[in-house]
C-alpha cells in the first residue's frame, strides 16, 4: 500500500534551490571584486620584483594599464610608488560598490606591496 504524501518535500526543495541560486549569484558578484583585488596586488608584487630595472613612472603606467584591463574604478589607477634605501613601497586605494537586495555598500580596497631589492 502506498501512503499519500503531504507535498512538503517538493516545496522545501524549491525553496533551497532559490536560496542556493541567490547565494551563488551574489557570491560570484562579490568574489569577482576580491579576485580582481588579488590579481592587482599580485601585479604590484611583480612590478616590485623588477623595480631595479624600471623607473617609478614606468611602474605606474604599467599598473594603470593593468587596472584598466581589470575594469577597476578610477581610484585604482592612482598608484603611488616610493623608494627608500633599497626598499620600494607601491600602493593604491579604491572603492568598489557592492550591491545587495535592499542595500548598497562601498568597500575600500587597499592593495599594497613593500619589497626590498
Amino acid at each position: 500500500m502506498v501512503k499519500a504524501r503531504a507535498g512538503k518535500g517538493a516545496l522545501g526543495g524549491l525553496l533551497w534551490l532559490v536560496i542556493l541560486g541567490g547565494g551563488a549569484y551574489f557570491g560570484i558578484h562579490i568574489g569577482t571584486k576580491y579576485w580582481h583585488f588579488y590579481q592587482y596586488q599580485d601585479r604590484m608584487r611583480q612590478e616590485a620584483r623588477f623595480a631595479t630595472h624600471r623607473s617609478d613612472q614606468l611602474i605606474q603606467r604599467r599598473l594603470r594599464a593593468y587596472a584598466d584591463s581589470l575594469k577597476l574604478p578610477e581610484g585604482a589607477q592612482k598608484v603611488t610608488v616610493r623608494r627608500r634605501a633599497g626598499t620600494i613601497h607601491i600602493w593604491a586605494e579604491y572603492y568598489e560598490v557592492i550591491e545587495f537586495p535592499g542595500f548598497v555598500r562601498e568597500k575600500l580596497f587597499h592593495p599594497e606591496v613593500v619589497a626590498t631589492f
